[in-house]
């Protein structure tokens, strides 16, 4: 386990551990742990990135965790900076896609990708961007954020993992969210990714919505992107406007992307680019193996 890529979605930026595409979906899975990920993850000590993608064969690993498969040939494993593991991320599965179709893996313009939020479609765009169904967004209860003392008011919406979706008339940019904002622990006992919105247009129901985000990721921090995140707040945008279908694009500061919301899920479409791969050193790297503590992930603020 020592190759690497590394690339981004909207600079959501990710190291992707491709090794274990080639193991037999029979075999017994490498562990990869919360300290061996932490490690990876480490902007200063490390290679640096939001989150680990490692691919796996469908079979022992998700047979283990009881996950569905459809027809899936490949499981998206992925966790957070942080070590903990994740339900799902969306710009994660683009780039993971991305290899799958880089490497010879999938050839097929569409195709299935088991995660541990349930199964996803992946179709390849006429412009090369990758498009990922990521699901219903379903709205839950309301809860608040506080962040540097001042409450922003806000709506539970899932996508198989937790969100925060908070619209605020205060421009994102100048919020502080160097750390997390304080939330309802008993609401979201797991952690909660939290996005704070603002409207760039509110127009005819022909026109296709604009809003801004910044989101702050459990596990992670703020991030330049989050895909999970741009689909819930941009369900909840057209539902405020009264549409409960349309066209949405998500500005984040690491670019722009696209969701496409029908009755029945969410389409999430933007870039998904490599921009370098390499070897982890072995000596670093049994190093980390043998320092890795069988303890709890601990919280990145």
């Amino acid at each position: 386990m020592t190759r690497f890529l590394k690339g981004h979605g909207t600079e959501n930026d990710f190291i992707l551990l491709p090794d274990f595409a080639k193991l037999d979906p029979a075999a017994d899975v490498p562990a990869l742990d919360g300290e061996q990920v932490r490690r990876l993850c480490d902007r200063n000590a490390g290679v640096g990135a939001d989150g680990v993608l490692r691919v796996l064969p469908v079979g022992a690993a998700t047979e283990a965790e009881g996950l569905a498969t459809g027809a899936a040939r490949w499981f998206m494993d992925y966790r957070n900076a942080d070590g903990s593991v994740s339900e799902m991320c969306g710009n994660g599965a683009r780039l993971f896609a991305r290899y799958l179709l880089d490497a010879g893996l999938e050839a097929a313009p569409t195709f299935e990708l088991a995660t541990r939020g349930g199964v996803r479609v992946v179709s390849l765009s006429s412009s090369g961007d990758l498009c990922v169904d990521m699901g219903p967004a379903k709205p839950g209860v309301e809860s608040v954020a506080r962040v540097a003392g001042e409450d922003f008011p806000g709506r539970q919406v899932s996508m198989s993992n937790p969100h925060l979706v908070c619209f605020t008339d205060v421009h994102v940019g100048d919020l502080d969210l160097s750390h997390a904002p304080v939330v309802d622990d008993q609401l979201f006992p797991q952690g909660v990714n939290v996005e704070f919105v603002n409207y760039l247009n509110t127009g005819a129901v022909t026109e296709v919505l604009r809003i801004r985000m910044r989101v702050h990721e459990r596990g992670v921090g703020e991030t330049r992107s989050c895909g999970t995140g741009a689909c819930a707040a941009a369900a909840q945008a057209l539902a405020q406007v009264g549409r409960d279908t349309g066209e949405v694009t998500v500005d984040v500061p690491g670019g722009r992307v696209s969701v496409s919301v029908t009755p029945e899920t969410t389409i999430l479409g933007g870039p998904a680019v490599f921009v370098a791969s390499g070897e982890i050193d072995s000596q670093w790297w049994g190093e980390v193996e043998r320092a890795s503590p069988a303890s709890a992930p601990r919280k990145v603020r």
